[in-house]
């Protein structure tokens, strides 16, 4: 395949296989076949391994000696823990963050998001409100900080609880707008703003299912 020339081969494929996880092509409980993957893709075996093995550390598929790799049957408390963890690590990114995080990359975030709301860009919704909270992750400078909150998968994890349990995704930009000023402000209050904001959308079952 072309497509899987210009960046690492592992990376293309586990782009192909979270798309494939979030637009429904595999459900809970199915099989992902290495050998079909790979024939697919016109690779050997070895970096959908690799790729699947990724996957299985974001909690989204398990494998099983003998058996490979199925896509694990999510749960709404999967999605709770997971936004309970972000919360936690968000106040403290926001807390290391506040002498340094640039207040206008987040009002861009902002706008970004009320724009694709007004397109009707659910994708562009998700992307940009992940990459709000991503902008205040990475500049609090703690590597391993910033590496523990991508292992969380939160945008592929938005995309899934929208699919498999029916999730609304509201515009949030108006609820990302005080956290923005508080950043502006360098108020210290912005890493309980923060995570009261993700603990906000904390029950699946709730009104409010968003990227943060």
């Amino acid at each position: 395949m072309s497509s899987l020339v210009r960046v690492p081969l592992r990376d293309q494929i586990r782009r192909v296989l979270l798309d494939g996880l979030v637009s429904g092509r595999w459900q809970p409980g199915e099989r992902i076949v290495e050998r079909r993957i790979a024939a697919e893709l016109e690779v050997s075996q070895a970096p959908v391994r690799e790729a699947l093995r990724e996957l299985e550390t974001l909690r989204l598929v398990e494998s099983t000696p003998n058996k490979g790799a199925r896509v694990r049957a999510f749960t709404e408390s999967d999605l709770r823990e997971i936004r309970e963890v972000r919360a936690g690590l968000e106040e403290i990114a926001a807390a290391l963050a506040l002498p340094s995080v640039d207040p206008e990359a987040l009002e861009r975030h902002v706008t970004r998001l009320r724009e694709a709301a007004l397109n009707g860009d659910t994708a562009g919704r998700i992307e940009h409100g992940t990459a709000f909270h991503r902008e205040i992750v990475r500049a609090s400078g703690n590597v391993l900080l910033r590496d523990v909150w991508e292992s969380l998968g939160v945008e592929v994890w938005t995309h899934l609880s929208m699919r498999l349990f029916d999730a609304e995704l509201h515009e949030d930009a108006a609820a990302h707008e005080p956290i923005a000023e508080a950043f502006r402000r360098r108020d210290p209050a912005a890493g309980r703003m923060l995570r009261d904001h993700v603990l906000g959308h904390a029950d699946p079952r709730g009104p409010d299912i968003a990227a943060g």
